[in-house]
């Protein structure tokens, strides 16, 4: 019986699908995740479910799309009934170990009302053993720094570039190197338990970069230039782009440059085609620093001994706008938030350096994790797991297009819903993709549809056009048909007989 596999999972913070050389972006280097690639298979039309971080991590983690795991903003919790892949790896004679965060917010029903775990969405994935948190607040990494002689490391301040003010968008070099990055640390600390393990493991190493703040240290800052890169999608200005349709002219001006420059003040839509050439140069340095650290991964599993028998998944949990549609961060409708990259490597399997061009969804990781290790998920899932890609098998039923959703309900604050005068259940959009046509449907506000073929940067709606209705109905049917055939299955796959219940398995 061959030896147990080590599972590794790995998830780079708001990485966009696009920026990776192996898929020939003209300025991006990744050597390393185009090493990998080049042993596993690269997934090109790979979509996030969800966003922001935890509805994202929500389908990643669960198999299930959010109209399933109900996961709506930061900060819903997830619901305790529901299965996942860390506590299917338990189930396999695993103990999944975390370094960095899973971003769930725990079911406050399993909790009593004074419980702290209950003032944060930051909380620990079910099942998973937690080597080495690193939160959004860094707490952990500040403190490793200040233990290698940065006084000054007290708080996010940190990431202010040298000679820079609080706000400045700067490429100039951070104090801390490129050894001391929070992509080190964990890189580090995950290292350094690898060096503990005699049996099979599962590990899951969960980067915030690049994930802002945009700062970067030497020499990442001045890698690229600003101005490297395609053409931004976007029209001619922030004005135009609101005037496309209200939810853009509500969410738009609410994007907070702070959100993205430690210090910065008013709207990220005041910014010029200058200020976004400067950021995008500066974000393409720090996936240059994410992908160094997975270098060193990847050789400390080599000098370990353990390469040749650890599955590798690589991906991220959701994208960045990056400037596209003169806007920054995760959410809405736009490709630039959705499309993600993965890259699966499974020395076992026979699929080396392959190109997967078929559509796939953050969903279908725990799917593809369960078949590898052997376990069966505990109810229904979305997803479906890609072994047919890495074992090259033939595919002919497989989804013809991509799906994702996102809510804008803010239960707090109740922005979202004083502003459109909607409950919070219709705050809320569904898209279907394919690699024609995009449909997006909003519970209550007018829906989108972008032709993707005469129209790539998806600046022209179609929606309401007489000379598409028929296309605009054939992809909401699509979009229904799809949302019905996903409603929950966990016990609709069972009938109870007089010979007792029978199960039907997809």
């Amino acid at each position: 019986m061959p030896k147990r596999q080590n599972i590794l999972l790995i998830t780079a913070d708001q990485w966009r699908g696009d920026c990776l050389s192996a898929v020939g972006h003209p300025v991006v280097r990744t050597p390393n995740v185009d090493a990998l690639a080049a042993e596993g298979v690269l997934f090109r039309n790979h979509f996030a479910g969800a966003a922001p971080c935890s509805p994202a991590r929500a389908t990643l983690y669960t198999g299930l799309y959010q109209m399933n795991h109900r996961v709506c903003r930061n900060g819903s919790p997830l619901d305790r009934r529901f299965d996942n892949l860390a506590l299917a790896a338990r189930r396999a004679r695993y103990d999944p170990t975390l370094f960095g965060y899973t971003d769930t917010a725990p079911d406050p029903r399993a909790l009593e009302a004074g419980d702290p775990h209950l003032t944060s969405y930051e909380g620990l994935l079910p099942g998973f053993t937690a080597r080495q948190l690193l939160p959004e607040h860094e707490k952990q990494w500040l403190s490793w720094l200040r233990s290698r002689g940065h006084a000054d490391a007290v708080s996010r301040d940190i990431h202010i570039p040298v000679g820079a003010g609080a706000g400045d968008i700067s490429a100039a070099g951070t104090s801390y190197s490129k050894d001391e990055t929070q992509t080190a640390f964990l890189a580090g600390e995950f290292i350094r338990w690898l060096g503990e393990q005699d049996n099979p493991w599962f590990a899951h190493v969960s980067f915030l970069r690049p994930h802002p703040p945009f700062s970067v240290p030497e020499p990442y800052g001045a890698m690229y230039k600003p101005g490297d890169g395609p053409v931004f999608s976007r029209g001619p200005s922030a004005q135009d782009e609101m005037q496309a349709h209200p939810y853009l002219e509500y969410a738009m001006p609410r994007a907070s440059k702070g959100s993205f420059i430690s210090g910065a003040e008013g709207a990220v839509n005041d910014w010029g085609a200058q200020d976004f050439d400067a950021i995008r140069a500066i974000y393409y340095g720090m996936i240059s620093e994410v992908d160094a650290q997975l270098g060193r991964i990847f050789q400390s599993l080599k000098d370990a001994g353990t390469w040749e028998n650890t599955v590798i998944v690589f991906t991220s949990d959701h994208a960045e706008m990056m400037g596209d549609h003169w806007t920054l961060g995760k959410g809405g409708f736009f490709d630039g938030s959705y499309h993600i990259p993965l890259v699966i490597r499974d020395p076992r399997a026979a699929a080396k350096d392959v190109s997967v061009d078929h559509f796939t969804s953050a969903a279908d990781i725990f799917p593809t994790l369960c078949e590898t290790l052997g376990a069966s998920a505990k109810n229904g899932l979305d997803g479906r797991s890609l072994r047919r890609f890495l074992e090259e098998k033939p595919v002919s039923d497989w989804r013809d297009a991509a799906f994702w959703e996102f809510d804008f309900r803010e239960i707090a604050s109740g922005d979202a819903q004083a502003h459109f005068g909607l409950a919070p259940n219709r705050c809320n959009l569904a898209v279907i993709r394919d690699d024609h046509f995009k449909y997006v449907h909003f519970a209550a506000l007018p829906p989108l549809l972008f032709d993707l073929k005469a129209d790539p940067m998806e600046l022209r709606n179609l929606a309401g056009d007489p000379a598409y209705a028929q296309v605009q109905l054939a992809y909401a049917e699509r979009l229904l048909s799809l949302r019905a055939s996903h409603l929950d299955q966990t016990l609709a796959y069972t009938e109870l007989t007089e010979k007792g219940p029978v199960s039907y398995r997809p």
